[in-house]
């Protein structure tokens, strides 16, 4: 506990959020539901949980120097006593004797208001999304058998409800006199299907949720021919790649507008009609004038005011009791994707200082989550993200990139992401976990080196970085098609299971928090050891096509394809620093000089040769990429956006000979079924020993090897 320690003797030096008198907090929860979860179901010796759901309600002095940073806070809604409310929506599952539990608080940032973590840390996890965010299925109850108390809260305004998501309702920023707030907006749009009309806020990141489910700025003016302020026009382009030159398409073939084929067109300031409809795999681009922005910035108050709260408070203003009050309680926050990218802007920000200038998360887990949350923009957009083909040059990797500060030759800023907590000694014990796709379609090796990518950059002694070798976004379900088409893609996705790793580490961060137990060692590629190179330098294998049967596609090959960064000029009221403030460029000016992405080397298979190898990467049946590429008329031979590919070996030598594969056979490698479990469990013990693999999991994947041999394996 040496650790807490510390930081509480520390916590009284220099803290500006301390000095400031700050009354930033929740001044009232209230618990509308309380039932039993999953039907009573009892998780070893921890026992029954129960189910909450509920309403936190909040405030913010925007005069206050701890909120200051918050873009347009001056222009939101108050109060008779000059005070900015809000209100979210909590669920929260917790051990129904609390005395039974771990201590730990794991705050869920929820990914787009949907709840990932029960998935992502238990094995078995069933129903459709509405199923799972309604926490219908508990899978293997490892997190509850482990004891941890799980909280879910709305942060994200664009998030409309249905489908069980967690939302925060929209407060909307307007000029001192009362008068609408405009502003210029570009939305990438992509059609799933052939459609005559599409919400403005149809990004590809969302496909995979029903249309509708998230908000859009509406614009300003349904007249899209007439200039308006500064004489601007609204714009509608399209392209099959990023890289393409934009297209434009006539004002007087499109508007503001629902359609249907053969109806009349109903007038929509969040939709827009085109007249000969919107094709798949095309990237549409709008830029127009929207109104309405919202206070987005005050996610990241919400999220510091409810995790203080729930970890340090009794009761609230009304005497309303904490129901996951232990005095010795702490707290993780923990998110994937999107929502560690939000955990690392709440950091980088300083949002994770409470009142009192004590820290509110003693440890955060970014998951597959690189870059920055541009959250606190006016008419911000938190549904966007990175990649080489879909959302490429929106402010999602402003820098800095690595938690240690660095110099930026391109920005001449010298940073990092923990600068305002070391100052004021409020930085958590903080696991970065993240994929190969990240390294190839998310600029993840920025993070490990300086900004020209020429040499390491280790993290602070309160980081570890995991990077999941030849793994992809979120592993592929099993069982995986057997022929074309795979979805937008090349090839089958990539099945490497990351949950074996996810709750070793979990655990690992969990006893670093509580009990000052030293973390196992990051494990990354490095420059120095020639496993992180240039992209060119990556020594893929040649494999043949017609793997699948199809001689016609050329040989599978990232084909030197990754995502580049340039500097992004938003306008001069952007602050790239903070990934705040006002944009007014769009689309943003693209500077001369790149960062130094780089990629993880491969072995002779092409699987990645640093970083955190699972035992089915060290015993494999395949090659597991962190890309994968679009397939014709889906940005073709561009990178597909989140998926990475799985080629498998084939069968025998014969087979492999026939197609030219250079990779050895199954055959050729385990030529018995004990030489299988041999390398299978010599990679087991690897893991257990540094503790990327737990003991029990362990012992359940030898089991399922020794009773199914490769069928087990993804």
């Amino acid at each position: 506990m040496k650790y807490l320690k510390a930081c509480v003797r520390v916590a009284c030096l220099a803290s500006a959020v301390a000095a400031s008198g700050a009354q930033a907090r929740v001044t009232k929860i209230e618990i509308l539901k309380t039932e039993p979860a999953f039907s009573g179901a009892t998780f070893g010796v921890v026992g029954a949980y129960e189910h909450l759901v509920g309403r936190v309600t909040g405030e913010l002095d925007p005069a206050d120097p701890a909120n200051s940073l918050i873009q347009d806070i001056n222009l939101a809604p108050r109060d008779a006593r000059g005070m900015v409310e809000y209100s979210t929506d909590i669920e929260l599952l917790k051990p129904a004797d609390m005395t039974r539990g771990n201590r730990i608080l794991l705050f869920e940032v929820n990914n787009r208001g949907n709840k990932l973590a029960p998935s992502a840390f238990n094995e078995g996890v069933s129903g459709t999304l509405a199923d799972r965010n309604a926490l219908t299925s508990p899978g293997d109850g490892w997190l509850m058998r482990q004891g941890y108390t799980m909280i879910w809260f709305g942060w994200e305004m664009d998030v409309l409800p249905g489908m069980n998501r967690l939302g925060m309702p929209a407060i909307v920023a307007r000029n001192h006199d009362g008068s609408e707030i405009t502003g210029i907006v570009r939305s990438e749009m992509i059609a799933s299907a052939p459609a005559a009309s599409l919400s403005i806020s149809s990004s590809q990141q969302i496909q995979n949720y029903p249309d509708g489910s998230y908000d859009s700025y509406p614009a300003a003016s349904l007249d899209n021919l007439t200039p308006g302020p500064d004489d601007f026009v609204p714009s509608l382009t399209v392209r099959a790649r990023e890289q393409d030159p934009r297209e434009p398409i006539a004002n007087v073939d499109w508007k503001f507008a629902t359609c249907e084929t053969d109806q009349p067109p109903v007038p929509d300031d969040k939709h827009i009609c085109l007249n000969r409809g919107f094709q798949p795999g095309r990237l549409y681009e709008l830029i127009y004038r929207a109104m309405n922005p919202t206070v987005g910035g005050l996610g990241f108050a919400a999220t510091r005011d409810l995790g203080a709260f729930l970890r340090n408070a009794e009761k609230d203003d009304s005497g309303a009791a904490n129901p996951v009050y232990r005095a010795d309680n702490l707290a993780i926050i923990e998110g994937s994707s999107q929502s560690g990218r939000m955990i690392r802007s709440l950091v980088a920000l300083g949002f994770n200082a409470n009142e009192d200038g004590k820290r509110v998360f003693d440890g955060a887990y970014p998951h597959i989550g690189g870059g920055l949350m541009p959250l606190n923009v006016r008419f911000g957009q938190p549904v966007r993200a990175w990649g080489e083909q879909v959302d490429h040059t929106y402010p999602a990797y402003d820098f800095p990139f690595t938690y240690a500060r660095q110099e930026d030759p391109l920005t001449r800023r010298t940073q990092g992401l923990f600068d305002r907590c070391a100052t004021t000694h409020t930085c958590p014990r903080l696991f970065h976990v993240a994929t190969s796709l990240e390294m190839w379609e998310g600029r993840q090796s920025l993070g490990l080196t300086d900004p020209l990518g020429r040499h390491d950059v280790g993290d602070p002694p309160d980081v570890r970085t995991y990077i999941m070798a030849s793994t992809q976004h979120g592993a592929a379900a099993l069982p995986l098609p057997t022929h074309a088409p795979f979805g937008n893609c090349q090839q089958q996705g990539n099945p490497n299971p990351q949950l074996w790793t996810m709750r070793a580490l979990m655990t690992a961060l969990t006893a670093w928090v509580r009990d000052d137990v030293a973390p196992p060692a990051s494990a990354t590629p490095h420059i120095s050891d020639g496993t992180l190179v240039p992209p060119d330098q990556v020594r893929f294998p040649e494999i043949p096509a017609n793997t699948y049967g199809d001689v016609s596609r050329p040989a599978v090959s990232p084909s030197r394809v990754y995502d580049s960064l340039h500097v992004l000029d938003f306008g001069t009221l952007y602050r790239a620093e903070d990934s705040s403030g006002i944009i007014t460029r769009e689309p943003p000016l693209v500077r001369a000089g790149s960062y130094g992405v780089l990629e993880g080397q491969v072995d002779a298979d092409g699987n990645d040769i640093g970083g955190l190898r699972s035992v089915f990467l060290q015993a494999p049946i395949g090659t597991y990429t962190g890309w994968n590429l679009g397939r014709e008329d889906r940005f073709e031979n561009g990178l597909c956006n989140l998926q990475g590919s799985f080629i498998p070996f084939a069968a025998t030598r014969a087979e492999r000979l026939a197609t030219g594969d250079s990779r050895l056979s199954i055959a050729e490698r385990y030529p018995k079924r004990q030489t299988y479990l041999a390398a299978f469990t010599t990679a087991e013990q690897s893991l257990v020993r540094q503790r990327y693999l737990l003991p029990e999991d362990a012992e359940l994947l030898f089991q399922r090897a020794t009773k199914e041999g490769i069928r087990s394996a993804p």
